[in-house]
């Protein structure tokens, strides 16, 4: 009798729990089954975006939504590998996510925009989104892809130029470009004709992975050209230790895209404020996810950017950063 009894309590168990997950509320076992899935693409690594991600939670904090309680987020890193990017976009879809949000330049929100012609992109990227074919106007994008637009490449002439008021003798300028990365012609293009201008030659070196990095500035110590520039591209983002440390090591005087590498120990940065950009991304985000068509969301472009000198650094290669320039800074860090 005692051995009987054990399928009747089981059964009875059964019915219990059956009952008590009927008795949930309606709304949260609802808000259980439909949470919205956003897909993060980038072309960088983790360690690298990590301030980044946290500007984009604030953004889309603003419209109510916070990662791990009322929207998922799921996370694909490139870390610099461009030829990645399609499978990684491939997965997101197959994973049905409500929206794709790429960053780290224009091949991740290719890469989503060649997979999916219904889930909403939000791209963040430094060309022209509708050269990129990403768009149809920065107005009215027209199609399943909004985001914010930060035109790297128009950046170089004015970063040659900040380089040059730190550096006023300086008449030779190597630029690091990476082959492999999509706008490295056009930045090369942007480069020279502002050199041109200043009366500055320039001296290009290219690297496309770590090891070649470590044989460019190998040369650049023999050359020793008076500074040196970094091609805007995610790659060399994810090696950022690796640059910092060779041109310390090197002694060369280094104007960096973003701020990140000067908080690591480089010496000086010009880009737009990327964490306002992160941050809007986040909010066209929150909107979509309430009912926004991307196609109704205009392009933003970026207008607000952000000068970083580190004078540790600047003290070290001995050089005397003039007080015109300290003045314009947005941040020294001592």
């Amino acid at each position: 009798m005692k051995h009987a009894s054990l399928p009747l309590l089981r059964r009875e168990f059964i019915a219990l729990l059956g009952s008590a997950a009927a008795s949930w509320p309606i709304g949260a076992r609802a808000q259980k089954l439909t949470l919205p899935v956003i897909g993060f693409l980038s072309s960088r690594a983790p360690a690298t975006e990590a301030d980044l991600v946290a500007a984009f939670r604030q953004g889309l904090n603003e419209l109510g939504y916070v990662e791990g309680q009322n929207v998922t987020l799921e996370y694909r890193w490139a870390e610099g590998q461009y030829d990645r990017l399609a499978s990684l976009a491939a997965e997101l879809v197959r994973r049905q996510v409500s929206v794709i949000v790429t960053t780290g330049g224009a091949p991740p929100a290719q890469a989503a925009k060649s997979a999916t012609i219904s889930i909403p992109i939000v791209f963040t990227t430094g060309g022209d989104p509708v050269k990129l074919g990403l768009v149809s106007s920065l107005n009215r994008p027209g199609g399943n892809a909004t985001g914010v637009a930060v035109f790297v490449a128009s950046l170089l002439p004015k970063r040659l130029q900040l380089l040059r008021e730190l550096i006023p003798t300086a008449s030779t300028v190597a630029f690091l470009t990476n082959p492999n990365w999509s706008s490295a012609d056009a930045q090369l293009f942007e480069l020279q004709s502002a050199a041109g201008t200043l009366g500055v030659r320039l001296a290009v070196v290219r690297a496309s992975t770590a090891v070649e990095i470590n044989e460019a500035f190998s040369v650049l110590g023999q050359q020793r050209p008076d500074a040196l520039m970094l091609g805007a591209d995610p790659f060399f983002q994810v090696r950022r230790d690796q640059l910092v440390a060779l041109a310390a090591r090197y002694a060369i005087p280094t104007m960096y895209e973003w701020r990140e590498f000067v908080d690591a120990g480089g010496l000086i940065s010009y880009s737009s404020a990327r964490k306002d950009t992160m941050r809007q991304m986040g909010i066209y985000t929150g909107r979509i996810l309430q009912g926004a068509k991307p196609s109704e969301l205009p392009v933003v472009q970026a207008v607000k950017f952000e000068l970083v000198i580190n004078l540790k650094t600047a003290k070290a290669l001995g050089l005397e950063v003039p007080a015109t320039l300290l003045a314009r800074a947005d941040e020294v860090i001592e």
